[in-house]
């Protein structure tokens, strides 16, 4: 199939989540992606557990699909020189160092720019390049806590809570893309590179200010935690069926109207005053508690019909397996076998990106640590097998 991002070079210095998750995403939208390691651990994200009985870290396999994986010693001065090398032939240069790093190794975005003044160079960072909080160390849960969002996610009467999966670091990869994608149409008009400078923290700002901030700013007074309920939306909740959970979202009056006589509550509508959503929120526990006591003594999957003829918004909360198996996700691919070399066919999620004509391509898999070292080295630099030779016999490669 043809690839959207064929003929573009992504020389890839990023390891762990969030940058292996950016350029995941360029590779499987057609990109080449020549992957940096040292020589010998790799990535740390190889040893994560869980760990295939083949020996690979499996969020490793899911991340790196696809990409080229090359080891190379950067402390060294030759390391250097031969990372330039490869940095002269590309169109984006991928990190995720804290800030500085790249420039006490003398892969810095000024030194470079002028080997390649093409070169789109993306750095990935817990606060940026620049402020200062700049050269503090980050993981996802740093952002999170210092984004915002753990101060609005959980229960009011338990502590502020993380978001299960990392999504700091796959917002901050999401948008690193975005921000990578603009930078290469901007190159395709004006023949300028330039720098990409995204922060974990400002992702999960933007995604917490989307329903803090306005609160804030008209009363001065910060969001707090109110569990799986919404601020502004009443009936909005996770509520306990019978053998499960099932998500009830009501917003428009007429929504309202029909979720009333669903549950044989036309009481609930009988007063125009009643109806608004600013009318339900200051009803907010009462109304909670008349839905709650109505999915009490129902199955998930009688709920689910009922709401379903009803046109309703509402949902089973489902975990992993269920979603693995559910024939909707099974229908948009949206479960892949990827076979790896070492541990043979693992499941991976599918591509989000249904191009008419140039779909992602999620079924490649992550390669074993150097195994694109003689491809690279010799085909794409020209060094000679005696040249290759010699500098795995002095440690370099």
């Amino acid at each position: 199939m043809p690839e959207a991002l064929s003929g573009v070079r992504v020389v890839d210095f990023s390891r762990m989540y969030a940058g292996p998750y950016c350029s995941m995403i360029l590779r499987e939208l057609g990109a080449e992606v020549i992957k940096i390691e040292f020589r010998e651990s790799g990535d740390a994200c190889r040893t994560i557990p869980p760990i295939t009985e083949g020996g690979e870290g499996y969020v490793f396999s899911i991340l790196n699909r696809g990409k080229k994986s090359i080891t190379l010693e950067l402390r060294e001065k030759e390391g250097q020189e031969i990372a330039r090398g490869l940095i002269k032939q590309s169109d984006i240069l991928l990190e995720n160092f804290t800030p500085g790093v790249m420039d006490r190794l003398g892969l810095g975005y000024d030194k470079v720019s002028n080997l390649n003044p093409r070169l789109i160079y993306a750095s990935l960072s817990g606060f940026g390049q620049t402020g200062p909080n700049a050269s503090r160390a980050a993981y996802d849960t740093v952002a999170q806590a210092m984004g915002g969002l753990m101060s609005v996610t959980g229960f009011p009467e338990n502590p502020p809570t993380k978001c299960g999966p990392a999504i700091a670091d796959l917002s901050g990869g999401a948008n690193t893309v975005i921000a990578i994608l603009a930078a290469l149409q901007h190159r395709n008009s004006s023949g300028q590179g330039q720098r990409v400078d995204v922060s974990l923290q400002d992702c999960i700002w933007l995604i917490t200010a989307v329903e803090t901030l306005a609160p804030y700013a008209l009363s001065g007074h910060s969001a707090g935690r109110i569990g799986n309920m919404h601020p502004s939306i009443v009936p909005w909740n996770n509520y306990h069926a019978k053998d499960g959970y099932i998500v009830l979202c009501i917003v428009t009056i007429g929504q309202w109207q029909k979720m009333a006589e669903v549950i044989g509550r036309p009481d609930l509508i009988e007063n125009p005053d009643t109806l608004p959503l600013a009318s339900r929120v200051q009803r907010r526990e009462e109304l909670d508690c008349i839905v709650a006591d109505w999915v009490k003594g129902r199955t998930v999957a009688e709920i689910q019909r009922i709401m379903d003829e009803a046109s309703l918004p509402c949902a089973p909360v489902m975990d992993t397996g269920q979603l693995v198996n559910d024939p909707h996700i099974q229908s948009r691919r949206m479960v892949v076998e990827v076979d790896q070399m070492l541990s043979g066919p693992l499941k991976m999620p599918g591509s989000v990106y249904k191009l008419s004509a140039t779909p992602g391509n999620p079924l490649m898999p992550a390669p074993f640590l150097g195994e694109h070292n003689s491809e690279i080295y010799k085909g794409l630099l020209g060094y000679s097998e005696e040249k290759v030779e010699e500098l795995m016999e002095r440690e370099i490669i």
